[in-house]
């Protein structure tokens, strides 16, 4: 079941009037013209090939990409390093916190996102409703799929976890999701994960700090064939083992088909869990890797977190040593797929799924996404503009030193 819920139509879906985008740039250096229609690409053709239309967008200086996604993010916990005095989860609260953040995350450019919600103990499955009221209100904006995070499964005190997870698939949870380390028996936790999500049809996505070999082999032999698929996340315990033992992991989450979700920007849960999971070992096992942000200026995680999955590219790149392309696909292509969510390619046939960023290479992308236009299902829906200049000088003209801004239509 792919994450992006069945939606009803309007006018930002199969009603959609078709958009030009004039004079982008791709990755492959061409400058193209796109004709957009029905929440899909109709046609992409060599600048100033395609006939003009009413709407239009000068893309000119913008390198044109596949929308990137939110593989990890916490809507309930969100902003709250904001909040003075004590954080209030009440439900009005919460929604409030998950709306924005989600608003914020799309003006980045993700235009789909996956946001684990805690269910059980004194919020029963209050901070779902706000979760699911907030998703409701960014219909048309974005795509915003909650996970069900129980804390306890196992046991006489797990009984009510396993009903309120059962009941919050039943309120239109997209993922059965859970902490299996915060159990008394985590292996216990995560077999009953996978028969919920047996029993609904839907991912499992849990969080774990993958510390423990042994419990991530017996996870990778429970999990392995499982259907619509297994994610984990953020792993970066699996960076402090041996590199034997971790390779011998990575084996194990491959042969399984275990995903991996990589947080760069630093986990999300307290400061002793930071850091992020071995990429290039798992990469070089064969382990499906995607990148998300994790805590959005969370009070416990991260008060300083962007929710910017360019940022979380950019840190793949630069402390990976991975292709800044490749870089930018595990926030895009390959998180959609973790995401279950259709490829998205700058090709006729696609859906319109994209990101206009100011720069000309993906590598300038990474390093200065300043000015963006997102564009979802075939419109735009969110727009940042930055503009550089600086003072008079002799050395500013005779240097040519570039400037930000944007033109709004075609010349």
């Amino acid at each position: 079941m792919p994450d992006s819920q069945p939606q009803p139509s309007d006018g930002a879906t199969a009603d959609s009037p078709a958009l030009l985008l004039c004079g982008a740039r791709l990755t492959d250096g061409r400058s193209v013209d796109v004709r957009l229609g029905g929440g899909r690409i109709e046609a992409v053709g060599t600048a100033g090939s395609l006939p003009p239309h009413a709407s239009r967008l000068d893309l000119t200086g913008f390198l044109l990409l596949p929308a990137p996604v939110e593989p990890h993010t916490h809507g309930d916990t969100a902003l709250s390093a904001e909040t003075p005095g004590p954080v209030s989860y009440e439900p009005d609260d919460i929604q409030r916190r998950a709306t924005e953040a989600a608003l914020l995350q799309l003006g980045h450019g993700a235009t789909a996102l996956r946001s684990h919600v805690r269910i059980g103990d004194v919020q029963g499955l209050g901070a779902l409703e706000a979760v699911l009221q907030a998703r409701r209100a960014l219909h048309g904006l974005a795509d915003l799929t909650a996970v069900a995070v129980p804390r306890l499964l196992t046991g006489a005190a797990g009984a009510e976890g396993l009903a309120l997870l059962r009941d919050a698939m039943k309120m239109g949870a997209g993922v059965v999701g859970g902490c299996p380390d915060a159990d008394p028996d985590p292996t216990g936790y995560a077999e009953t994960v996978l028969e919920v999500a047996a029993e609904h049809g839907c991912p499992v996505d849990l969080h774990t700090h993958g510390d423990d070999p042994a419990r991530l082999a017996r996870l990778a032999a429970m999990a392995g064939g499982l259907r619509p698929g297994v994610t984990i996340g953020p792993c970066a315990g699996l960076a402090r083992l041996p590199r034997d033992i971790a390779a011998r992991a990575a084996d194990q989450l491959a042969a399984a088909g275990v995903t991996v979700v990589s947080l760069p920007q630093g986990g999300c849960a307290g400061v002793e869990q930071r850091g992020h999971a071995p990429v290039r070992l798992l990469r070089a096992a064969g382990v499906t890797v995607a990148a998300g942000s994790g805590a959005l200026r969370d009070v416990v995680a991260n008060p300083v977190g962007r929710g910017d999955p360019l940022e979380a590219a950019y840190l793949l790149a630069s402390q990976t040593g991975m292709r800044p392309s490749d870089a930018y696909d595990r926030v895009a292509g390959t998180a959609r797929k973790v995401m279950g969510l259709p490829e998205v390619r700058v090709e006729a046939g696609f859906p319109a799924e994209l990101l206009a960023v100011r720069g000309e290479r993906i590598s300038g992308v990474l390093s200065l996404a300043y000015s963006r236009i997102v564009i979802h299902r075939g419109r735009v829906v969110a727009r940042t503009s930055a503009v550089r200049e600086y003072c008079d000088s002799a050395a500013a003209v005779a240097l040519e030193l570039p400037r930000q801004g944007r033109s709004d239509s075609c010349p």
